[in-house]
């Protein structure tokens, strides 16, 4: 197998947050305190250096830092970082680089010192133009911050996304379509919307909220996707939309079945080896836990997938994007030859699931109604 022709990409977990929102089931940690920056890019740096020596040398495709949320670490830190990853990788003058930000005013005036250290895509978490939203979320910014931070991102990126939500505590067709208005009409080419789901392990699973009915939130997603059609951004993905020439590079490498090196607490990656197996890597999820770690010199931790669980694994991700992939990249990604799932896809298009085009594999607009349904075919497959 070719793993020459497989994206190789890079995420960076910063795990802290000014405070733990109610939905999160992310892994971040509260209490941040600045003087752990330089030891956690060192850290990162040496992660880093650890897994590089044992993947096929390829280029870097694209950085994503990730969080919690790091826009909490100084300008200084995040060029140091950058410098360090270019140093042991080579960030190439057309790399996406990615940060997540939050709108708190605190961060957004860091926004040039991002940019001058490397950083050319920004994700801000706005989730709500309402205040009353946003308090309802648990956010620490307002929506005078929100504009704040989108204006400051107008000054000194060129390519940003605005993360809104929507199915919020109380909210109403009109309210969430308001929030869905003001991020079409501020964004720079991207928006990422998507409902509010209730996860396991976070503070609305034991507190829930009030969440809009059945109806109200079909009526939000219908209505939702009609203002996008109106708007030039055009559907790519389960909850992301984009001008041309706009969409996130890194997380299409996700879809794509592409590989990445996962460095930090609670960084995943996924590697595929020049025999053709695929290897998911996790990092401890504890910040404590994975510096002393990595001070120890501890690997992460690798589960090899079996071949009988790649079919899913690919549609899993690839049947995500609006369009699909090209047929062919089901090999080139999972060695395996199309004809293992050959059948599957021939029985999802008789009943006009998946696209009859044997040239791509693509969900039909009807199917990627019921994506989870025409996921789950490939994985009963894959069991018997």
């Amino acid at each position: 197998m070719n793993t020459d022709q497989i994206p190789l990409a890079l995420y960076v977990h910063l795990p802290w947050c000014k405070r733990k929102c109610p939905y999160c089931d992310f892994n971040s940690h509260e209490h941040f305190d600045s003087s752990l920056e330089s030891g956690y890019i060192d850290a990162l740096l040496s992660d880093l250096k650890q897994q590089l020596a044992t993947v096929p040398p390829r280029p870097l495709f694209s950085v994503f830092l990730g969080g919690g949320t790091p826009s909490l670490f100084s300008g200084a830190s995040i060029a140091r970082l950058l410098h360090g990853i270019d140093q042991a990788w080579g960030i190439g003058a057309g790399t996406e680089v990615s940060m997540e930000a939050n709108p708190g005013s605190a961060e957004a005036s860091r926004f040039a010192d991002y940019r001058s250290a490397g950083v050319n895509r920004l994700s801000l978490g706005i989730q709500s133009f309402a205040d009353e939203q946003l308090t309802a979320l648990g956010r620490v910014h307002d929506s005078t911050q929100a504009m704040h931070a989108i204006h400051l991102a107008k000054q000194h990126f060129n390519r940003f996304n605005l993360d809104i939500m929507h199915g919020l505590p109380g909210q109403k067709i009109e309210t969430a379509l308001d929030d869905l208005e003001r991020a079409i009409d501020q964004s720079h080419g991207h928006v990422s919307w998507y409902q509010l789901t209730i996860e396991p392990n976070t503070t609305f699973w034991s507190r829930p909220p009030k969440l809009p009915n059945d109806d109200i939130l079909t009526d939000i997603q219908d209505a939702g996707e009609a203002r996008f059609q109106a708007s030039g951004l055009t559907q790519y993905e389960v909850s992301a939309w984009a001008a041309p020439q706009q969409m996130s590079q890194h997380n299409l490498n996700y879809w794509t079945f592409g590989d990445y090196i996962g460095i930090g607490a609670g960084a995943h990656g996924k590697i595929t080896t020049a025999n053709g197996s695929v290897t998911r890597t996790r990092r401890s999820r504890s910040p404590r836990d994975y510096l002393a770690g990595i001070t120890e010199g501890v690997k992460p931790h690798q589960q090899t997938l079996p071949k009988t669980e790649l079919p899913v694994e690919f549609m899993l991700n690839a049947l995500r994007l609006k369009n699909g992939v090209p047929a062919s990249l089901f090999k080139a990604h999972t060695g395996l030859e199309l004809a293992v799932v050959r059948q599957q896809i021939e029985r999802l298009a008789t009943k006009g699931l998946l696209s009859a085009d044997t040239e791509r594999i693509a969900t039909t607009n009807h199917g990627y109604r019921f994506l989870n349904d025409v996921i789950a075919s490939f994985m009963d497959n894959g069991n018997k």
